[in-house]
């Protein structure tokens, strides 16, 4: 499920994180938490680099930096079970 408001709000606070970083994980489809707190950060970059024709996105350590952080609030999120908060789990219920 793509980021809700709340999510892009949050993701956008992270130091590093702009619109344009936000954009770039929107076309690569890691635009929803688990998604990306799934994402090797190596794989990100290569697939951003391919992305914009530019190996900057590779070689670059705030490109690195920016992306780490990104999947680390995912993973943070999705520890704290902050993930689409709203929304019922399998695990609300008993088996």
């Amino acid at each position: 499920m793509p980021l809700n408001r709340e999510e892009t709000v949050s993701l956008l606070a992270v130091k590093g994180i702009g619109p344009s970083v936000l954009k770039r994980l929107q076309q690569m489809g890691l635009d929803d938490v688990a998604a990306l707190a799934a994402a090797e950060v190596v794989d990100i970059l290569e697939q951003g680099a391919a992305l914009s024709g530019s190996s900057c996105w590779k070689n670059s350590p705030q490109a690195k930096a920016a992306i780490t952080a990104a999947v680390d609030w995912a993973k943070n999120r999705c520890a704290s079970g902050a993930a689409h908060p709203n929304e019922e789990s399998e695990h609300d219920y008993p088996d």
